[in-house]
């Protein structure tokens, strides 16, 4: 490798560990349930999040994240897998006002919690090849005069 490639290929090296160290360039989101809403009202919006494509695996009886075996830890969780599959986007994390959006990570344990910093790699990485594009080739001209 010519030693510009070589810069490329160790700054892009040095902007991943940056990105898993640091978590991300972005700042990462998730969507909780509020410890004040009724139970009634997190339980239509945990039905609503699971029955709409959240990953509620974790939070059923053998999974990483039944314990605390709560309405709203397992709310939480299945809030926030919606929110994630959903990117975010805006109004995905409301569930008739019982959820609300944390900057802090509420994974506990073994319960790791989906957060956007896949995403953030992502991103980094895109950002890296707009600030250092790859080499273009040149063109060979054969009919060019010698």
């Amino acid at each position: 490798m010519g030693g510009e490639a070589e810069l490329r290929v160790g700054l892009f090296v040095v902007m991943v560990v940056v990105v898993m160290v640091g978590g991300g360039v972005e700042a990462q989101s998730w969507c909780v349930a509020r410890s004040n809403a009724s139970n009634q009202a997190l339980q239509t919006g945990l039905d609503y999040a699971c029955g709409a494509g959240a990953d509620c695996a974790p939070v059923q009886s053998n999974g990483l994240c039944y314990l605390p075996n709560t309405l709203v830890a397992h709310a939480s969780y299945a809030y926030n897998s919606y929110y994630q599959r959903k990117n975010e986007a805006s109004g995905t994390c409301d569930f008739s006002g019982t959820a609300t959006i944390a900057m802090t990570d509420p994974s506990y344990g073994s319960c790791v919690y989906p957060s956007s910093a896949r995403y953030a790699l992502f991103s980094s990485f895109l950002l890296f090849l707009m600030v250092f594009p790859l080499p273009k080739k040149k063109k060979k001209d054969f009919f060019k005069n010698k």
